[in-house]
């Protein structure tokens, strides 16, 4: 077990100590700790009375270590060394930047929020800040590191990289008992539509009218102005929804949700998930977000060949 001395000199005093023997020079040393020359050698003094021996040779215009003061130089050195380093460490880790990823509304809630866990499970002295917002933000001075963007091939900004892509179904909770989407189920049921005009395959007059049902009325409508919103209320048995089944897939393995049968699901015009990074070289914490969403989203896109066959086993059952 270690003993530990009863006193130990003034850490101000071995500091003016090494600044001197790293610079062999009160002068230059006064500089480096931003005193003058008399506070530095008083200090020296101090020291050495401290310690009871001697610790410099001084000579005109020049001065050295005794044996006694080479010998204290090599451990105060290599202590105030190590404490600095310490300290770096500590401050580096309280002003740690965030990772910081964005993402739409939806895309965040259903798909972002119920990975973050597993991440800062494997990854703790990473900090993630997820910016959920539905207007695209420009990374370049948006502060952001991650973005992941809705869009065709063709808008997606140059060096993104795929991530996975989208199908839509009618959705719905076991507990609504629908199996179907006929005349019939849609005048029973009530229809769950996420309000937003510039996705017309995620809108229910679009779907209907695929299907030649745009003349049937619904038992009734209930709009959302945020997709997860649209799923909860599915969720919660309100009616019916149309799944991203990209971002739901968790909900219908878990069975939380279930296809309904006769509208099949549909490809979104070529829209896809795509990743976009704010710098082409990242930070290592920035990369291993990257790395994480596109091993995350390589999962997705096989469980998303399962669920499309499944579908499609839903679809093909008698009528």
């Amino acid at each position: 077990m270690r003993s530990f001395p009863v006193r130990l000199p003034s850490l101000d005093l071995v500091r003016g100590f090494v600044a001197v023997g790293r610079r062999m020079s009160i002068t230059l040393a006064a500089q480096d700790l931003f005193l003058t020359q008399s506070a530095v050698s008083r200090q020296i003094i101090a020291l050495e009375e401290a310690l009871g021996v001697q610790l410099l040779n001084r000579g005109y215009r020049s001065i050295g270590f005794t044996a006694e003061g080479e010998r204290f130089f090599r451990v105060a050195d290599s202590a105030l060394q190590q404490l600095q380093d310490g300290v770096n460490a500590l401050a580096a880790g309280r002003d740690r930047q965030p990772v910081t990823i964005t993402a739409s509304i939806g895309v965040t809630g259903l798909w972002i929020m119920p990975r973050l866990g597993g991440f800062q499970q494997r990854h703790p002295d990473i900090d993630v800040r997820v910016a959920a917002n539905n207007r695209v933000v420009d990374l370049r001075t948006g502060g952001a590191d991650v973005a992941i963007r809705y869009c065709p091939a063709s808008n997606a900004p140059p060096g993104s990289q795929r991530l996975f892509g989208e199908a839509v179904a009618p959705v719905a909770h076991p507990s609504v008992g629908v199996s179907r989407l006929d005349r019939e189920s849609i005048a029973a049921h009530v229809l769950i539509e996420y309000d937003d005009s510039n996705r017309p395959w995620l809108q229910w007059a679009d779907r209907l009218h695929s299907m030649g049902l745009s003349a049937v009325k619904p038992k009734g409508v209930l709009r959302y102005n945020q997709y997860d919103q649209a799923i909860r209320a599915a969720l919660e048995g309100q009616g019916i929804a149309l799944g991203r089944i990209a971002l739901i897939e968790p909900l219908l393995s878990q069975g939380r949700l279930v296809a309904v049968g006769g509208a099949g699901a549909d490809q979104a015009h070529g829209y896809a998930y795509w990743l976009v990074q704010a710098d082409a070289t990242p930070r290592d914490d920035v990369q291993v977000v990257i790395d994480w969403t596109k091993t995350e989203a390589k999962s997705v896109e096989l469980r998303l060949e399962d669920e499309l066959s499944a579908l499609a086993g839903v679809e093909s059952r008698p009528k």
